[in-house]
């Protein structure tokens, strides 16, 4: 118990060390929030644009359109020809991506501090002058759609977290895969990705976030000097949906081409609003390390090594985010065990946990797991960018990710029990089976006694 103490303690002034280095922020006429973190450590420099547009934004019928227009943003501008933007970094000794998620878009590059010009001098280029020919647009969704058959149609647990998503949801729009539904992909017009760009790629919607070997004050003036002049935009409300509440339990099956059975059971469960007075969903991020996180979480413990019910098992739980979460809990059966096993399992672990709650030496070694994950990600100049830019696009201030690692400390033992016992409900429930169908016309392991009804 006092090596976990100790351990807490000397990584959370770890984290507050860490902390101390210099954030500003500042925000341009046309409405772009700039923020630079301060740190010189190395002579390197992180740029990200976050635009605070995901696939939840999608309208019904235009689904995968914000990932789409990401791959688009890297066909050329008016000045700077297609492939050239990822020529020219490259050229620098820098790198270069994005990525799309439900909540946001964002695009970064990670070069030489003497090269934050020119990633600036790109980067605002694309967001006012972006050159979307129907040529481009045709050859490009082709890629996406070959993506979605590669990392979703032909992988049998990306299908079935997929197909879960769009059960648990009844109506947010998480419900729909953020590549998109493949007729929609089929559907897509350049004019489409024209009118999400139109609506969306703006400055009074968008959070530049500077990381590195830099100077604040020179960081804004840079900001001033390539974004400055991008005129805002009128922009249309997102809107706010409202999930009704599950009124019992969902089940799935999933067949597809796999080894083993899946099992995946997925709870509604809320996200972080207030920062300072929510404890939810901190306690809810601890339960999901006592039952998961290394080989003394309960799940690695009791299911895999102890009973030998299932081959692996795990929990996961998003606390930030636009929309709501789900925590999820997830198995594969051990050979010679069912899917029907692996859940009863998981249940007695719930129930017992609800009923006995967590001791002190669980919850303190999670709360150690916790702070070291925050003091290690903070070697990384691009994770403490990334951490600011999905906190200022979901609507939570850069500044509270502090208050949020000391009010993951604050959390107890009783509260974390409290947390199983109201979100670990089936009322909320949703249950997703993978069946798993013969691979190059093999037989593979049956699946026994599942429910194949909702």
């Amino acid at each position: 118990m006092r090596h976990y103490l100790f351990c807490i303690a000397l990584l959370l002034a770890g984290f507050q060390v860490a902390a101390q280095a210099e954030v500003f922020e500042r925000t341009l006429a046309n409405g772009l929030k700039v923020i630079v973190q301060e740190d010189r450590r190395a002579p390197v420099v992180v740029q990200q644009i976050w635009y605070k547009a995901g696939s939840m934004d999608e309208p019904t019928g235009v689904t995968g359109i914000a990932h789409v227009l990401e791959h688009l943003m890297f066909k050329g501008t008016k000045t700077v020809p297609a492939g050239e933007f990822s020529k020219r970094i490259a050229a620098a000794g820098g790198r270069e991506n994005a990525f799309t998620s439900y909540d946001y878009t964002a695009y970064f590059q990670q070069l030489h501090k003497s090269k934050l010009p020119l990633a600036m001098k790109l980067e605002s280029d694309r967001m006012h002058n972006l050159n979307l020919t129907a040529a481009d647009f045709a050859k490009e969704i082709k890629v996406v759609m070959e993506e979605r058959r590669l990392r979703t149609d032909d992988e049998a647990h990306a299908l079935l977290y997929e197909k879960m998503m769009a059960t648990a949801y009844q109506q947010h729009p998480y419900q729909h895969p953020i590549i998109g539904w493949m007729n929609d992909l089929e559907s897509l017009t350049v004019e489409d990705a024209k009118a999400w760009y139109s609506r969306w790629y703006a400055p009074n919607n968008a959070t530049l976030v500077i990381a590195g070997d830099v100077k604040a004050k020179e960081v804004f003036a840079l900001a001033q000097r390539h974004y400055g002049a991008i005129p805002r935009r009128t922009l249309a409300p997102q809107h706010k949906f409202i999930e009704p509440k599950q009124a019992g339990i969902k089940r799935l099956v999933v067949k597809a081409p796999a080894e083993l059975p899946h099992l995946v059971m997925s709870y509604r469960a809320p996200t972080l609003q207030n920062p300072e007075q929510d404890w939810k969903p901190y306690a809810l991020q601890i339960l999901a390390g006592v039952l998961d996180g290394n080989e003394s979480a309960r799940l690695n413990k009791h299911l895999v090594r102890e009973q030998q019910v299932a081959s692996g098992a795990g929990a996961g739980y998003d606390a930030t985010s636009r929309g709501p979460s789900l925590f999820t809990l997830e198995a594969t059966p051990s050979e010679g065990k069912t899917v029907n096993d692996v859940e009863a399992a998981l249940r007695r672990e719930i129930a017992q946990l609800v009923k006995d709650g967590v001791s002190e030496e669980e919850l303190q070694r999670v709360k150690a797991q916790v702070t070291a994950g925050e003091v290690y990600k903070l070697d990384s100049l691009f994770y403490q960018a990334m951490q600011i830019g999905q906190m200022e696009s979901i609507g939570l201030p850069h500044r509270a990710i502090q208050v949020m690692l000391e009010k993951l400390q604050a959390v107890t033992a009783e509260q974390v029990r409290q947390a199983a016992e109201e979100f670990l409900q089936d009322d909320s429930l949703t249950v997703a089976v993978l069946d798993p169908q013969p691979l190059s016309g093999k037989p593979k392991h049956p699946l026994q006694g599942a429910s194949h009804g909702r």
